[in-house]
């Protein structure tokens, strides 16, 4: 844009050093914080498909203590009948004749997303059965991991013969969480 002053051109705008500067700093920037911000979205991907898991299971099992009656966890890529595919959309039923399936007659209670494809979750049982006092017939672990197998990103959930639900810590703050043993969790 060129200004009349008193009859002087004056030029006002940014020059090419100026605009290449102003370039050069916001690339080193960008490298510093990017990274940054994909450690944050793993992170909070995880923690928020681990706290997902840990709803369903408490519901499961306030469910199977408030009816008196087994309920059921299990993935299902269709939501009738249990796989063992833990990256599936998981169910909820009360399981009343024993079959571990759901039947016509028994409502789904509640359910969940896939995963994120980001993710790997697995588990030591391939459905995780509460009993009408609440607890469970089995103990389960349910490891989710990121697809690069990232350790530092790994978290687990605990299911005890009591029916309670925790989630893994980092109890020696070494960056790694630990499984039921005291072992960091691997992918």
């Amino acid at each position: 844009m060129i200004n009349n002053l008193g009859g002087k051109k004056r030029q006002q705008g940014v020059t090419l050093l100026e605009m290449m500067i102003a370039l050069a700093v916001s690339a080193i920037v960008l490298t510093l914080v990017a990274p940054n911000v994909q450690n944050i979205l793993t992170k909070n991907r995880i923690t928020a498909e681990i706290n997902e898991m840990s709803g369903l299971l408490q519901f499961a099992r306030f469910t199977s203590i408030d009816q008196r009656t087994t309920t059921i966890v299990c993935p299902s890529s269709d939501f009738e009948t249990c796989s063992n595919d833990w990256d599936a959309p998981k169910i909820v039923f009360i399981d009343a004749n024993g079959n571990d399936s759901r039947d016509n007659d028994e409502p789904l209670l509640q359910s969940s997303q896939n995963i994120s494809r980001n993710n790997n979750m697995t588990s030591t049982a391939n459905l995780i059965r509460f009993l009408d006092i609440g607890g469970t017939d089995t103990p389960a672990t349910i490891t989710l991991c990121p697809d690069s197998n990232e350790a530092t990103y790994a978290r687990a959930l605990f299911v005890t013969l009591q029916g309670r639900s925790r989630i893994s810590t980092d109890a020696n703050n070494d960056g790694t969480h630990e499984d039921a043993d005291g072992d960091n969790i691997t992918c």
